[in-house]
């Protein structure tokens, strides 16, 4: 067998065994036999790094450099001080008695650019960024008003109930009794707006917002989770009033029954703390969740004090559906649209699946533009075959929401969504 095709399948056997030594430097020494010594240098580099004292690789080296350790450098006129004595060049990242002593060092230097340093010496580190903290947590100034949101108007009256009304009359809820710590959980089929109705509300009350999900909690080295978990309650704290936003909240504060891992159901645990309050006050804390699957949220979050409150946020209905549309049409080329038409075929859709038909009919349009060489606006034909495409993605939620509200139904928790079922005749 020549050398070249050997040489090729002992690189691929060397990709599925990166670490065997034996059979990199037999690789490195036909290299060197067939006169490539730059990738010859590179397997025996990479040899020395794994181990460093290897009589072999320190042979193979010495040979692909020409036989020889390359000598030290001469001492300048301007310093007649033995090597020994003399300061490291700068930038070396080393002295040169090192390089004088230590052969690994002077191929090391040598090979810089093929081979990382077998260490990180003292001025590698990059320098400390001012004020930097190990976590910043967002905490946004929404600019969203409930008048922005389309329809809903069940869900702004039990929010206007919950959080609202208190806030605006001070001397009333004074009277009442009322605190301004509270918990409300929407529930729903994806893609039906929860997280943007969160945001109108802190922009309602004036309050800062900030958005918790399970990838700002969790992490990999115990108790930095819980850690995390509180320091985005104590910011909330900080920033009150603030509504405080927990995403997926289902991901989170999963029912610890179900839950195998004893480092979630810790954690679990502590969102329950601080919901109550034991970490902190949560005076002017609004704390709102979402979910998809309320069925899947551990019993204990929705006790009194907690998540007690629940709201359904369902599909948007004919008003909201045309807003959402005009919304998405309204920086869009658009001729002869009857939008009546297209919201009464779209009555399962999510915002989501609305702002994708649209999408999709503009898709359209380009693509007859580009295919005739004319440019055209979106049509209403564009929007009709946009319908035909695009499916509602709601209709497998509604399933398991219809199966969830005919046999768990405990304490009437999904009333409301009964009674859309109802409304429907899908129950």
């Amino acid at each position: 067998m020549s050398a070249d095709p050997l040489i090729e399948s002992l690189t691929a056997a060397l990709d599925a065994r990166p670490d065997d030594l034996p059979l990199r430097l037999h690789l490195a020494a036909l290299l060197l036999d067939a006169g490539r010594a730059g990738e010859a240098i590179a397997q025996v580099g990479q040899a020395l790094a794994r181990d460093p004292g290897n009589g072999q690789a320190q042979a193979l080296m010495q040979r692909a450099l020409g036989g020889s350790v390359p000598p030290p450098p001469t001492p300048s006129p301007a310093d007649p001080r033995p090597p020994a004595q003399r300061p490291a060049p700068a930038g070396a990242g080393g002295s040169a008695a090192t390089a004088d002593h230590d052969p690994l060092a002077a191929y090391e230097q040598e090979l810089a650019d093929v081979v990382p340093p077998r260490f990180a010496r003292a001025g590698d580190e990059p320098e400390p960024v001012a004020g930097h903290s190990d976590r910043v947590y967002d905490v946004e100034a929404s600019g969203i008003r409930l008048a922005d949101v389309g329809g809903m108007s069940a869900v702004k009256e039990r929010l206007e109930l919950a959080f609202l009304g208190p806030l605006r009359n001070p001397e009333l809820r004074r009277m009442y009794g009322k605190s301004l710590r509270g918990g409300l959980m929407l529930y729903g089929p994806p893609g039906c707006g929860k997280t943007f109705l969160a945001r109108a509300v802190a922009g309602e009350m004036g309050a800062k917002f900030i958005s918790l999900s399970i990838v700002d909690v969790l992490d990999m080295w115990m108790g930095n989770s819980e850690r995390n978990l509180h320091e985005l309650f104590q910011a909330a704290r900080r920033n009150a009033p603030c509504v405080l936003f927990l995403d997926e909240v289902d991901a989170l504060g999963h029912k610890r029954s179900q839950v195998g891992s004893s480092s979630m159901r810790t954690l679990g645990n502590q969102l329950l703390a601080e919901l109550d309050g034991m970490e902190g006050s949560n005076e002017g804390v609004f704390v709102l969740a979402a979910t998809n699957t309320p069925w899947d949220v551990d019993p204990a979050l929705r006790r009194p004090g907690r998540l007690d409150r629940v709201v359904l946020v369902l599909p948007p209905d004919a008003e909201a559906r045309r807003s959402i549309l005009e919304y998405h049409l309204r920086e869009r080329p658009i001729a002869g649209i009857d939008l009546r038409k297209i919201v009464a075929a779209t009555e399962d859709y999510s915002g989501a699946d609305l702002a994708h038909l649209c999408e999709t009919a503009a898709e359209f349009a380009m693509a007859d533009s580009v295919r005739t060489g004319e440019v055209r606006m979106i049509e209403h034909r564009d929007l009709e075959r946009a319908v035909k495409e695009v499916r509602p993605s709601t209709k497998p939620w509604m399933a398991t929401a219809r199966n969830v509200a005919m046999f768990a139904n405990e304490g009437g928790v999904y009333d409301d969504l009964v009674a859309y079922l109802k409304r429907r005749r899908m129950l």
